[in-house]
């Protein structure tokens, strides 16, 4: 394959120009160097090197301006703003640069299309004049302020234009406008030959110039179009070549210099549809783990989205052992951003207190994480375990060590909403990152490190030399604006190995294999996205780019990629739903619909191979060690809420009782559902523990709700630490509280009322018995904390609380042997039965004896007492009372399930249906 590069250079040495006096102007620097290296190969003898220019650079030569940057651009015009503008009317900087990037927008194509920036301008502000016309005819303040914007637009032009050309500099729109006034002095100065390769769409600044070199003789341009697209009159690749050699008056006498007919010639295209980006990037993996060097040393891999960089380079194959990426890498996307984003927020909303969360996410992100820890991870303990939902920095940098706090303290320390202290502070940040990366070699990191140094230099020299940056918003929405146009250049061989690049670093440039991802619309072509105040119709009347002429640039590359590549493969995301998601791109269709006749189309939709995978239910064999933490935990006694666990799944027991492994502690941001029964539970303790063995008055009742508002505060700040409990979900909580126990308390009142005599016997007492169980040779008990144990008319009570919600047929049963398989049904009869059990082991329990729940969500319910049904839909005659009987037989199912867990012959066996239970 000839690239069109090679193609031109052919041409100029077989007509025997002498290359070393042409001067070369190529779409892009890229582009250049490949132009240098082909002249190397086809030179048969040396030569001194041309010169070569990217149009930007020409149109610098030619104008004798330097470019700047968007973000000098903004500064310098905010100083034109305000020397434009009465001092009442001007709006402050953080507002202005919300409006300003896209006016400077305007202004750049207003310059690069040489419109009369006036007559554009009034014709401009008269439609917005129009609009509002309409809408009102006696004209507000609001409305005259917003018309006199659009009225000054000249004058802020006129000034910006002139600030920049008196310091010889100038926008890239202002360049071109200088470089199309400057072109006859410059061919008046440079003789000798210009030769333009590769270009299509041009602005009008770049057309004046091009027709003025080409009518005085001083250049050649050849236009890389196929005759096929130039005779397809409907067809986008053709729009801009096929109206400069219908309309520039030089071709009405001048032939096309070099006539390209190789889009017709065979072609293997194949369009694949997979879904998701990172499909894509994988799939792309695949691809070039089939080809070999020579292969691989003649494809491109052209990016449609960019962010496809990473997911990509982690995909390629290990056989790619050389590779030019020509796109850089984004800075945003480096690991180290998101630390100094984060770091922003934490100061954007400044508070006395730093809030948890956000803390953690500094301490412990993945771009200090190594440097921290392992104290990073031990404050995050301590944040947790004393559930401290807000943080002075004081006690933060407490938390690490002398060498560690300067760091921390450069994070944390009050910025003051001041742009310098911020800047000063992210560099100390910096260095301190510095001294520590070197230390664990992390070269990359350092890369990345360096590249944040630059920035906030630059953003430092920004500072001093245009002073609008006054608060720390300001600065945050700068360093994002330069970061977002700062990339991370990769080192390689240029034109050695695989090339990966962007749709437009392929200008100009051929190659015999090429891939395209994101082949979808919106992307290839980007659709009518536009950051612009100029309105569709006013672009049409100046002929300034509409979306209809960027999808022409786009359709443009994208078939000037096909035309001398042998092998093409189109790859586009099939996901209709979610972020990156779209359809396939118009270009596909066309392809198909327009088929030539030596074209090998192939069309193919891939998915990962995803197997079925059977869930294997987990099975734990008991080792000796396993039985002997089991002994250890029948010597210390199995609790009601170990035995229920081990019924709803043996390998939670296994889980959390033999190998201990929690939850990890979190901060309780919102009381969560344990600590609500925490606080009631502590609270009634508080209430009834004086009274033990007393017999309740209402007297004593009307205390108690006299105390519930003050009780209950005091409760949640010993169990819920100082977290603020007056506003959003946790006041609710509060009050949730407060009317679960004011219920109850009315409860007791209304049983007091009715005659019921109460007399507490024990509240919130621990409990430990002893079992007898035959075959079991060492020592069994049981243990737990009975809530309460009331004598009511005579009657025993053994009372659970829950704050749950609680039905009365979840504590009654028909069937023993259920009670120690079925948690769903029985789990909470099993708890309140081994509760009794326990009593009546340590203290015989006066007949008659009556267990059962106080459900505090279901208070109408009362007291639901446990019973004993004869079958599962008896309605009468159920059995209320706890008689021997009733414990015999519950014993033995509970001497069987205390067998199984202590039988090493039975392993602990998942069970396939889980579920979570909220009562306590």
């Amino acid at each position: 394959m000839r690239s069109f590069i090679n193609r031109v250079l052919q041409r100029l040495l077989s007509s025997e120009e002498n290359i070393s006096e042409i001067t070369f102007v190529l779409p892009s620097k890229r582009a250049g160097a490949f132009l240098i290296n082909e002249l190397s190969r086809l030179g048969r003898k040396s030569i001194f090197a041309p010169k070569i220019y990217s149009i930007e650079e020409f149109t610098e030569e030619i104008s004798g301006l330097k470019t700047v940057d968007n973000t000098i651009s903004i500064f310098e015009f905010f100083e034109v703003y305000q020397n434009c503008t009465p001092k009442e009317e001007q709006e402050d900087f953080d507002t202005f640069i919300n409006w300003a990037q896209t006016l400077i927008h305007d202004f750049n194509e207003v310059d690069r299309y040489l419109i009369d920036h006036r007559a554009f301008f009034n014709y401009l502000s008269e439609i917005q004049d129009q609009k509002h016309w309409f809408l009102q005819e006696e004209k507000t303040d609001l409305i005259k302020n917003y018309l006199k914007f659009w009225h000054k637009l000249p004058e802020f032009y006129e000034k910006l234009s002139d600030k920049f050309l008196s310091k010889k500099q100038g926008y890239q729109g202002l360049i071109y406008r200088k470089a199309s006034e400057e072109i006859r002095e410059y061919i008046n100065k440079n003789c000798q030959k210009h030769v333009f390769i590769g270009f299509n769409a041009l602005n009008a600044a770049e057309e004046k110039i091009f027709q003025y070199l080409l009518e005085n003789s001083t250049a050649e341009v050849f236009w890389d179009i196929d005759e096929i697209f130039l005779k397809d009159r409907e067809n986008g690749a053709s729009l801009f070549i096929r109206e400069y050699l219908e309309k520039w008056p030089y071709y009405q006498s001048h032939p096309l210099p070099l006539k390209t007919e190789e889009y017709g010639e065979k072609k293997n295209i194949e369009i694949t549809g997979v879904p998701k980006n990172i499909g894509q990037a994988k799939y792309l993996g695949e691809i070039l783990a089939n080809m070999d060097q020579v292969q691989l040393q003649r494809t491109a891999v052209v990016l449609g989205e960019e962010d496809l960089l990473l997911p990509v380079l982690n995909s390629l194959p290990p056989n790619v052992a050389a590779l030019n990426i020509t796109m850089g890498f984004p800075l945003k996307n480096a690991p180290i951003t998101s630390f100094f984003e984060k770091l922003f927020h934490i100061h954007l909303n400044k508070e006395k207190e730093y809030y948890y969360k956000d803390v953690i996410s500094i301490i412990n992100h993945p771009g200090i994480a190594p440097i921290l820890n392992p104290h990073a991870a031990k404050a995050t303990l301590k944040i947790n375990k004393e559930n401290i939902v807000y943080l002075k920095p004081e006690k933060l940098i407490s938390f690490f060590p002398e060498d560690l706090q300067k760091l921390i303290s450069n994070c944390f320390t009050d910025w003051e909403d001041s742009p310098k202290q911020a800047l000063q502070h992210s560099q100390d940040i910096i260095s301190e990152i510095k001294k520590q990366l070197k230390s664990i070699q992390n070269n990359l990191g350092l890369e990345f490190l360096y590249q944040f140094h630059v920035l906030f230099n630059k953003l430092e020299n920004l500072n001093e030399a245009y002073p609008h940056i006054k608060t720390i918003k300001s600065l945050h929405g700068f360093f994002r604006e330069i970061m977002s146009t700062q990339s991370l250049d990769f080192q390689g061989r240029p034109f050695n190995g695989l090339q990966l690049m962007g749709m437009l670093e392929s200008r100009a440039l051929d190659f015999e294999n090429v891939i395209i991802t994101s082949v979808n619309e919106g992307v290839l072509p980007s659709g009518k996205s536009s950051n612009s105040f100029i309105p569709y119709d006013l672009k049409k009347v100046y002929k300034l780019p509409t979306y209809r002429e960027k999808d022409a640039v786009y359709t443009y590359h994208f078939y000037r990629l096909l035309q001398r590549a042998k092998k093409v493969t189109l790859l586009y995301n099939t996901e209709s739903s979610g972020l990156n998601a779209g359809e396939k791109s118009r270009f596909l269709t066309q392809l198909e619909i327009e088929k030539q006749p030596k074209h090998q189309i192939i069309k193919k939709s891939i998915s990962p191979k995803v197997s079925a995978n059977p869930k294997q239910l987990q099975e734990i064999q008991k080792t000796p060690q396993i039985m002997e933490k089991i002994r250890s935990l029948a010597v210390s006694g199995f609790s009601p809420s170990a035995l229920t666990t081990y019924i709803r799944n043996p390998l939670d027991f296994y889980h959390q009782y033999v190998l201990g492994i929690r939850e990890q502690e979190e901060v309780e941001e919102t009381v969560a559902y344990n600590t609500l029964g925490t606080v009631v539970h502590d609270t009634l303790q508080n209430f009834y523990e004086p009274y033990e063995n007393q017999v309740i008055s209402e007297e004593i009742i009307e205390t108690f709700i006299k105390r519930v508002d003050s009780e209950i505060k005091l409760q949640f700040e010993k169990s819920y630490t100082r977290a603020p409990m007056n506003r959003g979900q946790n006041l609710l909580i509060f009050e949730v509280a407060k009317r679960y126990l004011l219920n109850f308390l009315k409860y007791e009142q209304k049983r007091l009322k009715r005659g019921d005599e109460i007399q507490i016997l024990r509240i919130e007492n621990n409990l430990k018995a002893p079992l007898n169980i035959s075959g079991l040779n060492f020592p069994i008990f049981i243990r737990g904390k009975v809530d309460r144990v009331e004598k009511t008319n005579g009657i025993t009570r053994i009372i659970d609380y829950k704050t749950g919600k609680v039905e009365q047929n979840k504590i009654e049963i028909s069937d023993w042997e259920a009670i120690s398989t079925d948690y769903d049904k029985y789990g909470k009869s099993f708890q309140v039965l081994t509760y009794a059990t326990m009593l009546n082991a340590t203290t015989k329990l006066e007949h008659p004896v009556e267990v059962g729940i106080i459900s505090f969500k279901n208070m109408k319910g009362g007291f639901l007492k446990f019973c004993k049904k004869d079958t599962p839909n008896q309605r009468s005659a159920k059995k209320y009372e706890i008689n021997d009987q009733i414990l015999e037989s519950f014993k033995i199912e509970l001497n069987k399930l205390i067998v199984e867990i202590c039988n090493p012959e039975v392993p602990f066996t998942e069970k396939e249906i889980k579920k979570s239970y909220g009562s306590f």
